[in-house]
């Protein structure tokens, strides 16, 4: 693509993405395989021997963007025709799914280990100061487990310039036989699918939205159930597939960028999130 007359690579999300080499956490019945070469994901959670996610190559889900578990940074969702304004400077990423620009860049990215345990790995991403995304910054992850519980604590720092920031998850569950969620509001849409303010009703399913959500959300399958958890009050749920349910807490709804200056930034400020899955 082509922005102010310079091309632009698009990185493409739905392009094959392998898991590449795993590394293992595991603490009795959970276990976790983490891909840090396929954009620091989770690749797959078991417990009790039951794997919880879309695995790679699963029901055709071999997109980067279609499976596993894995961060959104430094932004979640859509941004609107991959255009925004900060600092009084408009700013264009490169649009690639439809006509917007999603997930950010941390999940289509190398991360490095920088630290590993038995039952913890930390892993870091330097964003690459380019034009996929101008303000550079530094991702961190530190996934650990503990009995059936595991914790993912995900952070972005803005290293040398103020930028714009959102960060959260995205886990391929597999198909739940019920979903426990009482969200307070839902984020309406436009007729290009892009969320809106104010938050409004909560509408029926299925559901490819963004909500205010303040309490734990549980998913049930095969006699398993498992409670999530985060301090983020954004949680976007797509449970349109037959076989797969996503559940995504954020710190900012879909275009943040476009409708809350308060995702901002400074130089040298760190914004972080965790989220936790108990299985009980």
């Amino acid at each position: 693509m082509a922005v102010d007359g310079v091309r632009v690579e698009a990185i493409d999300p739905t392009a094959p993405m392998a898991p590449g080499p795993l590394l293992t956490l595991a603490d009795g019945a959970l276990s976790v395989d983490i891909a840090p070469q396929a954009g620091g994901r989770i690749a797959q959670i078991r417990v009790d021997g039951v794997e919880q996610l879309v695995g790679y190559g699963e029901h055709g889900s071999t997109a980067a963007i279609a499976w596993g578990s894995y961060p959104m940074v430094p932004w979640c969702g859509r941004i609107r025709a991959g255009r925004f304004r900060f600092d009084g400077q408009d700013h264009a990423v490169p649009v690639n799914l439809g006509p917007h620009a999603i997930h950010g860049t941390g999940f289509l990215l190398q991360w490095q280990v920088s630290a590993q345990a038995p039952q913890q790995v930390d892993l870091e991403l330097t964003l690459p100061r380019d034009r996929r995304w101008p303000f550079g910054g530094l991702a961190r992850q530190r996934i650990s487990v503990d009995g059936r519980r595991l914790v993912m604590m995900l952070s972005l720092t803005a290293t040398d310039s103020a930028m714009p920031a959102t960060l959260g998850w995205h886990p391929w569950f597999r198909k739940p036989e019920r979903l426990e969620f009482q969200p307070e509001a839902m984020y309406p849409r436009d007729a290009d699918g892009m969320t809106l303010l104010p938050a409004g009703p909560v509408g029926p399913q299925p559901w490819d939205d963004c909500f205010i959500n303040r309490r734990p959300v549980v998913l049930h399958r095969q006699g398993q159930r498992v409670v999530l958890e985060s301090g983020c009050s954004d949680w976007v749920v797509y449970d349109e597939p037959a076989f797969a349910t996503c559940v995504e807490p954020q710190t900012g709804p879909p275009d943040a960028f476009n409708l809350d200056p308060a995702c901002r930034l400074e130089a040298g400020q760190t914004r972080s999130a965790v989220y936790t899955m108990t299985w009980d």
